[in-house]
């Protein structure tokens, strides 16, 4: 994330809900709300494994998360994989909980990550 500008990554870390796209088995897109964070330069967002997008992480393909406020904004994509191991769930929570609230506890839970390699923002970001 070291490319990222100042504004850029003053303005993902602000507390914004997103727009998750993953491909469904069919290829068509699966859009849905969320929140995430960063990790590593690495897009989270933590769901539950019998979700969607969970499935859809699954497969691998490619996944973008945009991040919308007034004027500006950020698109980043990249390879999507889902990460099941305690570590990365329980690192993926607790960065949920600190950006956003602590999410209800569950048994199933997952994270869809994105491994960026493309980003897009209005000029005002870059």
């Amino acid at each position: 994330m070291n490319t990222f500008s100042p504004a850029l990554l003053d303005f993902i870390a602000e507390r914004h809900l997103a727009t998750l796209v993953t491909q469904r088995a069919d290829g068509s897109p699966h859009a849905v709300p969320v929140g995430f964070t960063m990790h590593q330069g690495n897009v989270r967002v933590i769901t539950f494994s019998t979700s969607v997008k969970a499935k859809n992480a699954a497969r691998g393909g490619r996944a973008s998360v945009t991040q919308l406020d007034g004027a500006r904004w950020v698109t980043l994509e990249g390879s999507v994989r889902l990460l099941t191991d305690a570590t990365s769930v329980s690192d993926a929570v607790d960065a949920y909980a600190r950006r956003y609230r602590p999410p209800k506890v569950r048994v199933d839970r997952v994270v869809v990550e994105i491994e960026v390699d493309r980003v897009l923002c209005n000029g005002g970001l870059k």
